[in-house]
């Protein structure tokens, strides 16, 4: 049963950021063909990556009793393409989260939830016209 703990913690970690996803809707919530392509260029790019450093003698496999043990090739675990998966979402994620904070929630793409506020000018009514202020309110000295 130890044997799966590292694939457990990598899971667990993998439903934390869809959890943190669906409640931002940063990917997966927010265009999911467009994430799901991004996630499998990303993972076999760094597959192929690994593979290269494998075939050269630059990376191996390491032993440990956390692992399942299991191979998707001679010395490369399972483990490594979930762990990429990991790693590729995260980074999608923080990604998505910079790019919208940068941008700001109102540049959203048509039909995404939610609508983008309108500015309106300072003291401006629903219909734009200027609302009486009172001063005190607004920090002004009477």
């Amino acid at each position: 049963m130890i044997g799966f703990a590292y694939l457990g913690a990598l899971a667990v970690s993998l439903g934390g950021l869809a959890v943190l996803d669906r409640r931002f809707r940063l990917a997966f919530w927010a265009d999911p063909a467009r994430t799901a392509i991004t996630l499998v260029v990303g993972v076999l790019f760094f597959l192929a990556w690994d593979v290269a450093g494998l075939a050269l003698g630059i990376f191996a496999r390491g032993d440990s009793p956390h692992m399942t043990g299991l191979q998707l090739a001679p010395e490369l675990p399972v483990e490594e393409a979930v762990f990429l998966t990991l790693l590729c979402y995260n980074t999608l994620l923080v990604w998505r989260f910079l790019d919208l904070r940068v941008r700001g929630r109102g540049h959203r793409r048509p039909g995404a939830t939610g609508t983008a506020a309108t500015p309106r000018p300072t003291g401006a009514g629903a219909d734009g016209a200027a609302e009486p202020s009172d001063g005190a309110t607004t920090g002004g000295r009477a």
